[in-house]
């Protein structure tokens, strides 16, 4: 069996407990077959000090771990500014948001040159490579330059935008020659393959060769939509381990007699949280009956606080958190119960287990694993009630969630009272039908279904220099 080698920005240990479900979903794929995880190993080389290209390798059962460190410019203009500051904008519809005129992508392609030299001395011949993310889109095209002829996959993890969007970027035409680099490369959604799709015909001139294959840049592609999953039966014993139950019934005392709406993501502007407070506003406003019985507990891990737009985010919460509870607020009732930190992964299953209404509404999103993750965590004799943003890539799976445009606040504050108010053996179906669709495409069958895709491409001669960026 071939060898699997991971390429990822930052590499994870999955052995470890604090592993979220992905790196132990990748990491039981590697175990299976043996193989390699390679990426950055977080580590930045202060000013002063040598920069050297020397490779981390340690070994973790059967699977390699290889990383590199990165100057503070290279991290800076690859990580932050060209990933952070251009893709990651652009690639969640915010265009206004992009700094295309930094020059960022000089160190992105270094970056990317720098991953190529020190992986190229670690491949076989047979192995497959399957490389993950916006941060390593041409990772395949210094490859091939280099003379690898490996199988190779690649995975986007965010939404792709759509042809004119992504046409803003000055490298857009660079970037998809890029991805034409690999034999397989995989979205979310279907709405993300047919955005590639259009980009690749209309601006690229790709030749559509059948449902699933593209030809251009005298390359042939294979792309599909690979909607990625969790690990249900793992997330659901975690509701029932002590961490969780723990959690459940201390806050189930604490907010007893009111009914939880709980939020949990990260601060990025395209989780669309200004929108959330404002319809939970307005549904205290057309809504009184809901004053003093419903509480909104919006958990917000920290995130890139170092770029501008994120502190902005930051204070525009804290700003409309105090307008909610000074408004709204009693002695004894807080309408908002905003946190900023993380919250211990084993912990969630109990927060998401007593809330009545998960709201999951980002402006625009890869897929958005926290929706299955409320799911799987249900009660099925009494579960919550999903209300999901039409915009997050999960919409197309999960149909049994009250689906909302989170950019209609008057929509979506009728759409939380619908929920908070939904009878029980509507709930009830609802959920199980959800239930069966995240187990039905779970992180197994998505790591699975890929790979059998990606060996099962036909293997191009990878060795013609492929244009590069001007």
């Amino acid at each position: 069996m071939p060898r699997l080698v991971i390429v990822s920005n930052r590499v994870a240990d999955p052995r470890r407990p604090s592993a979220g479900g992905l790196a132990v979903a990748l990491g039981d794929a590697l175990q299976g077959r043996g193989g390699l995880w390679f990426g950055w190993s977080g580590h930045i080389i202060r000013e002063g000090q040598p920069v050297e290209e020397a490779l981390h390798v340690q070994q973790t059962g059967s699977v390699t771990l290889a990383t590199v460190d990165l100057s503070q410019e290279e991290h800076d203009g690859y990580y932050l500014g060209y990933s952070n500051g251009v893709l990651w904008p652009v690639f969640h519809n915010r265009l206004d948001l992009a700094d295309l005129d930094a020059g960022f992508v000089g160190s992105y392609r270094r970056v990317n040159q720098l991953f190529a030299r020190q992986l190229k001395a670690l491949l076989r011949p047979d192995d497959i490579v399957w490389v993950h993310d916006y941060h390593l889109i041409p990772l395949a095209l210094e490859l091939r330059t280099l003379g690898c002829a490996q199988r190779m996959g690649f995975f986007l993890h965010i939404p792709m935008p759509p042809p004119l969007l992504l046409a803003a970027i000055p490298q857009a035409d660079w970037l998809v020659r890029a991805l034409f680099s690999y034999n397989l490369v995989g979205f979310q959604s279907q709405g993300d393959l047919a955005h590639f799709a259009s980009y690749a015909e209309v601006e690229a001139g790709a030749r559509r060769l059948d449902g699933q294959r593209w030809q251009a840049y005298g390359r042939t592609l294979q792309a599909a939509s690979f909607p990625i999953g969790i690990d249900v039966d793992d997330f659901a014993a975690l509701t029932h381990a002590a961490e969780a139950r723990d959690m459940y019934e201390r806050m189930r005392q604490a907010y007893a007699g009111r009914r939880i709406l709980l939020g949990v993501e990260r601060l990025d502007y395209s989780k669309g949280l200004p929108q959330r407070f404002k319809a939970f506003a307005k549904l205290l406003k057309n809504h009184p009956e809901n004053i003093r019985s419903t509480t909104l507990i919006q958990i917000v891990s920290p995130s890139r606080e170092a770029l501008v737009s994120y502190s902005g985010l930051r204070q525009e919460l804290e700003s409309l958190t105090g307008a909610l509870n000074g408004d709204y607020g009693e002695l004894d009732w807080v309408p908002v119960r905003y946190m900023h930190r993380n919250v211990a992964r084993r912990r969630l299953p109990g927060l998401y287990r007593l809330a009545r209404v998960a709201l999951v509404t980002p402006l625009r999103d890869g897929m958005n694993l926290v929706a299955k993750e409320f799911i799987a965590a249900q009660d099925p004799a009494d579960p919550g009630v999903l209300v999901l943003s039409r915009f997050a890539g999960a919409a197309e799976q999960l149909k049994e969630a009250l689906l909302v445009n989170p950019y209609d606040t008057d929509g979506t504050c009728e759409t939380i009272q619908q929920a908070l108010h939904m009878p029980l053996t509507e709930r009830q179906r609802r959920h199980q039908k959800l239930l069966e669709r995240i187990r039905a495409q779970d992180v197994h069958w998505w790591r699975r279904t890929f790979l059998e895709a990606l060996t099962a491409t036909q293997g191009d001669d990878h060795r013609v220099a492929l244009p590069s960026l001007a």
